[in-house]
């Protein structure tokens, strides 16, 4: 899944705005998860290692740099005073906690991003085991699509159970991997054309990767075809779509005529 190439530690950039902060922040989270994974733990301890460490240096950088944003993380507690708050930065700091306790898999991802006045504003995903950061702050291009056809990111061990039907409808092929924040980005990086999840998720699970993929110009709703809305009293944010615009409407039409259930 991509040549294994470990990120560097660099300092804060100075002076930066949120896109730059964001990047900054998944990068930063990523290289200490590779320490984590370096540590020699195995298993439950590995995975919780990773998600403590992630979480806690977020949420230190975090009071550091924007110490009066609230903060949504999958690991900490739901502050409902971000529901008073402009700003609110939704953080997953280790998505695809299992393939991360599965060494080398390169699947599991960091997510930083920003809910500001209604709607994301800046989102990074680090792929820390690619060597790689998608962020708003650098916009990635969408290569033309390299496959005669459409490839579809589902779980590796939940697909959802519409996936056949929708992969036969659209003439394609499914491609398994791990991480809400990978998949996603996998079709920004042209190794699948969509992703569909009907499985239950929550906000943290797709706000900096559908920040990165609306930057990226790709289609991205509820499988409803209803926006996609953050910082919500309920945080469950159970589906998706993120494709490539020309798909989306034979997405939502196959959907919309035989369910998702």
């Amino acid at each position: 899944m991509g040549e294994r190439c470990p990120l560097r530690r660099r300092p804060a950039p100075a002076g930066a705005d949120d896109h730059a902060l964001a990047a900054w922040l998944a990068e930063t989270a990523g290289h200490r998860l590779l320490q984590v994974r370096e540590e020699g733990l195995e298993g439950r301890e590995l995975k919780d290692a990773g998600d403590r460490a992630a979480h806690e240096l977020l949420m230190e950088l975090l009071a550091e740099h924007r110490p009066g944003d609230a903060v949504l993380s999958e690991e900490g507690k739901d502050d409902k005073v971000r529901l008073e708050r402009d700003r609110v930065w939704i953080v997953d700091p280790l998505d695809g906690t299992r393939e991360f306790s599965e060494p080398p898999r390169e699947d599991w991802a960091v997510h930083v991003a920003l809910w500001q006045d209604g709607d994301l504003t800046a989102g990074a995903v680090a792929l820390p085991a690619v060597g790689r950061t998608y962020s708003t702050a650098d916009a990635p291009v969408v290569p033309p699509a390299s496959a005669e056809r459409p490839r579809i990111a589902v779980s590796r061990s939940r697909p959802p159970a519409f996936t056949d039907g929708l992969v036969a409808a659209l003439g394609g092929e499914t491609v398994a991997m791990g991480s809400a924040g990978f998949k996603v980005i996998s079709v920004v990086r042209d190794v699948t054309d969509a992703y569909v999840h009907a499985g239950g998720q929550y906000e943290w699970d797709s706000a900096a990767p559908v920040a990165v993929a609306r930057a990226a110009g790709l289609f991205t709703s509820r499988i409803d075809g209803s926006p996609l809305r953050y910082n919500q009293d309920d945080v469950y944010l159970p589906d998706l779509i993120v494709c490539r615009p020309e798909l989306s409407e034979q997405i939502l039409a196959h959907l919309a005529e035989h369910g998702w259930e």
